[in-house]
């Protein structure tokens, strides 16, 4: 699949699920790039503003197989994974799959659960695949977590480990609509006899692979690649950090900037690619020093003066055209 494609692929994935969800289209694009880049999703926002929805809508678009799972307090690693049950016809134990075995899985409000469950989420986020009982068992590809967190209600939940944090490769917020959308749901709740908007498929489980592996063509210049090192590293260095982003956020920096750029249309990712990423990639991975905390400081406010302190590169794109 061509950029090209990538791109008008995109635009009607976002429009479908548009039909459903009011929401800023940025932040859509922003699920939709952590599904392209190969990563998974953190949606921290207050219940009601379609979580849930934007999910099972991208899902539905994407053409691809969805899965709920409602973390509390008492769930049990089993519990997403599966476990193995006794067969009495066949006097055998057989492997029963958990709701984790969806291309799309929508982990609802994960820091309710236990650490030990949280934990579960954890080999099958970067691997692919999990192990019960010391068996290995294949997830199927392409596989997406949508996890949402409610930041308002702190009794009962338990801190996502920054172990967990690292493994997002993007955490964004819905947020209220304005005045204009929230009117909006009402005029297309009173159109529909249904509560529950219907999206239709643009593309086929083929098609959703494929997306993936096209943005891997993107190109990346040596100073665009020098640029997020650099950024990176200066997370490492500000005072007000006591832990900055691992080499592995250097990674997913870059790769959903190629994310971003296929779905704008372009075969090459420029400074700005990197800069409108960069707060939703790597704010949720600071450490703040406890001053730092006490003072509340954003760490997306962070991200933004480190923007504006890095160099950024100059890059002549006139031999690369774009497919808009």
């Amino acid at each position: 699949m061509d950029i090209q494609t990538v791109h008008a692929k995109s635009d009607a994935i976002l429009d479908e699920v548009s039909r459903a969800v009011i929401a800023d289209r940025a932040v859509l694009r922003t699920v939709l790039t952590g599904f392209l880049a190969q990563g998974h999703v953190l949606l921290e926002d207050v219940p009601g503003t379609g979580k849930t929805l934007t999910a099972r809508s991208i899902a539905t678009a994407l053409g691809l197989s969805f899965s709920r799972i409602q973390f509390t307090p008492d769930l049990l690693p089993s519990d997403v994974t599966g476990t193995h049950v006794f067969d009495e016809r066949t006097r055998e134990f057989e492997f029963q799959r958990g709701p984790i075995f969806a291309n799309i899985v929508l982990a609802d409000e994960i820091n309710r659960a236990s650490p030990k469950t949280q934990s579960a989420l954890l080999e099958a986020m970067e691997e692919g695949q999990v192990t019960v009982d010391g068996t290995t068992y294949e997830l199927p590809d392409p596989f997406f977590v949508v996890a949402t967190a409610n930041p308002v209600e702190q009794e009962g939940t338990f801190p996502l480990p920054e172990a967990q944090k690292d493994r997002f490769i993007v955490k964004s917020s819905l947020g209220y609509p304005d005045e204009e959308g929230e009117l909006e749901i009402l005029d297309r709740r009173a159109e529909r006899t249904n509560r529950i908007p219907t999206v239709e498929a643009v593309c086929t489980e083929a098609d959703a692979a494929a997306l993936r592996e096209a943005v891997e063509s993107v190109h990346v210049e040596r100073d665009v690649r020098r640029y997020v090192v650099r950024l990176c590293r200066a997370t490492r260095e500000d005072a007000r950090v006591r832990t900055g982003v691992s080499p592995r956020a250097t990674q997913r920096l870059f790769e959903v900037s190629r994310a971003l750029a296929a779905v704008e249309g372009r075969t090459y990712v420029t400074p700005d690619d990197v800069k409108a990423v960069a707060p939703a990639v790597l704010a949720h991975r600071l450490v703040l020093t406890a001053d730092a905390r006490v003072g509340n400081v954003e760490k997306r406010t962070i991200v933004g003066e480190l923007l504006d302190s890095v160099e950024v590169p100059t890059v002549s794109y006139a031999s690369r055209p774009s497919v808009r």
